[in-house]
């Protein structure tokens, strides 16, 4: 009897919804209702990007925070969210000590503040 090998496992799923908890988590910390058509619009972007991008680095985006909150950054760019709520998050960024948000939301929140 043969041993089956596992297909490769895709990462895609896990990350949008890592990525939609952030978005989750980034409204709600701003107290902002989230633009939910934006919100869809950036997982189907960040989706498109993972799927572009080679196997291996595909693969890697699940150990590699950096390389992956830069996908989460692009998406949140391209989807048209850093225009949605514009001036206030704007000025909530502005004074960033003041928001209860990790340090990875300095990608979101630097949008705001260009």
């Amino acid at each position: 009897m043969s041993e089956l090998t596992a297909p490769p496992t895709d990462h895609t799923l896990a990350l949008r919804e890592e990525f939609r908890h952030h978005l989750e988590m980034f409204y709600a910390q701003l107290k902002l209702a989230p633009p939910y058509e934006s919100v869809e619009k950036a997982i189907r972007s960040l989706t498109t990007s993972i799927h572009a991008l080679p196997p291996l680095e595909r693969a890697s985006l699940a150990t590699d925070a950096t390389a992956r909150w830069q996908h989460f950054r692009q998406a949140f760019e391209s989807s048209g969210l850093s225009k949605k709520h514009r001036g206030i998050i704007a000025g909530l960024a502005r004074n960033r000590s003041s928001l209860n948000l990790p340090a990875e939301y300095d990608l979101f929140l630097s949008l705001y503040l260009s």
